[in-house]
């Protein structure tokens, strides 16, 4: 099956919508692990892979093929590998071939595919401590040759959390040409030593030009071209209690600075970290642009998809984003995928049911549309891929 390319058709709606009603859709797993998603009616679910490890985000080459990053587990660790998903059997919403790529590489989080003037094909991976490229040949099992370092990151925190702060890497390709880097900070809450950390960087697609395009932004993990905009999930920091700050999603806007670690946001208003920014000496909150949509606190948002006015009714001219959830069980707190829409109102839940009382069935990590009314989506503590469409 050759998966529909994403584009940038529609506007965003504005008008506020009815949430749709979920209902159970059983889910087993292998080793007979049985449980209900919660998911609206109209729509199915199956698991398409499976039996992998930490699988991240995933990105459609220019032939169509699938792939998808696993970082192997939350150590830093040179474990993980890129896969390829490919003989997608419709009838049963699986992929009957997942071919490894790429192994032994440091935390890969995130993959991009470009197809430049010259009609080459290029892959784009991040990992920790590097920015790579490949060229990409069309149904190739494996890179012909050695990639190219495009960019260096730093690859120690000031602290450690199950093996570092923040080793992820997001890359995204704007239709200018440009490539975008998410850089999250070596710390929960710090001033940082290295202006690179809690950064976005614009590049060209080979590397040069480097420039800060926004700062401020802690952990800006989700980051991806939309309708002309860029747009990022980001977290917020962990020492101002259970429920401050929000979690949020922002529109990018070139040269902004979003205020980490001297501001925070909290349902829809900027205030001052007095650990860093007592009475507001070192930086202007009120200068901090407004999110986008806010998620409760430690929902952790990650990964995201837009779904176009061609999509169902239920899905049109709005956002998917996926909720990782937080690591205090008690808080309830994302462990599902959440829709977002312009003007719309607090996020709706669209898919649930990961977290059931202290036990966790999976935690969502991406979302990558395959049509006007399906997608598929990662699930990095299970090493689950799952399909979802319309009936």
């Amino acid at each position: 099956m050759r998966f529909a390319q994403a584009d940038g058709a529609g506007e965003f709606a504005s008008q506020r919508s009815t949430p749709p009603r979920l209902t159970p859709h059983p889910v087993m797993l292998a080793g007979k692990r049985k449980f209900n998603l919660y998911l609206p009616e109209e729509f199915e679910i199956t698991v398409a892979a499976e039996n992998l490890r930490r699988v991240r985000f995933m990105a459609r080459s220019p032939d169509g093929r699938i792939f998808v990053t696993d970082m192997h587990d939350r150590t830093d660790n040179r474990r993980g590998a890129v896969y390829v998903l490919d003989r997608f059997d419709e009838r049963a919403g699986r992929f009957r071939k997942v071919t490894r790529y790429l192994n032994n590489l440091r935390n890969p989080n995130s993959i991009a595919f470009h197809l430049d003037r010259r009609g080459d094909s290029w892959l784009y991976l991040a990992l920790t401590d590097r920015l790579l490229r490949y060229r990409y040949m069309p149904g190739e099992n494996a890179p012909a040759g050695e990639p190219e370092v495009l960019a260096t990151f730093p690859d120690e925190g000031l602290s450690y959390k199950y093996g570092g702060w923040h080793l992820t890497r997001t890359i995204t390709i704007g239709a200018n040409n440009k490539l975008y880097v998410s850089v999250g900070s070596s710390c929960n809450a710090c001033v940082e030593k290295e202006k690179v950390r809690a950064s976005i960087i614009e590049m060209d697609l080979n590397g040069s030009n480097k420039r800060f395009f926004a700062q401020g932004l802690r952990n800006a993990v989700g980051l991806k071209w939309t309708e002309g905009r860029l747009f990022a999930t980001n977290m917020g920091a962990d020492h101002l209690g259970d429920n401050r700050p929000d979690d949020a999603m922002f529109v990018v806007d070139e040269n902004a600075n979003y205020g980490w670690p001297y501001c925070y946001q909290f349902r829809s208003r900027n205030y001052a970290d007095n650990k860093f920014n007592l009475a507001q000496r070192a930086f202007q909150c009120r200068n901090v642009p407004r999110a986008f949509a806010f998620f409760g606190a430690h929902s952790s948002p990650l990964g995201f998809e837009y779904f176009s006015d061609r999509s169902d009714s239920v899905l049109a001219n709005s956002f998917l984003v996926a909720l990782h959830g937080s690591s205090k069980l008690n808080l309830r707190r994302g462990c599902s995928i959440a829709q977002v829409r312009e003007g719309g109102g607090a996020p709706q839940d669209f898919i649930g049911g990961f977290q059931e009382g202290r036990i966790i069935h999976g935690r969502p990590v991406d979302i990558l549309r395959t049509g006007d009314n399906s997608f598929l989506f990662t699930d990095d503590t299970a090493g689950v891929i799952y399909y979802v469409y319309k009936k």
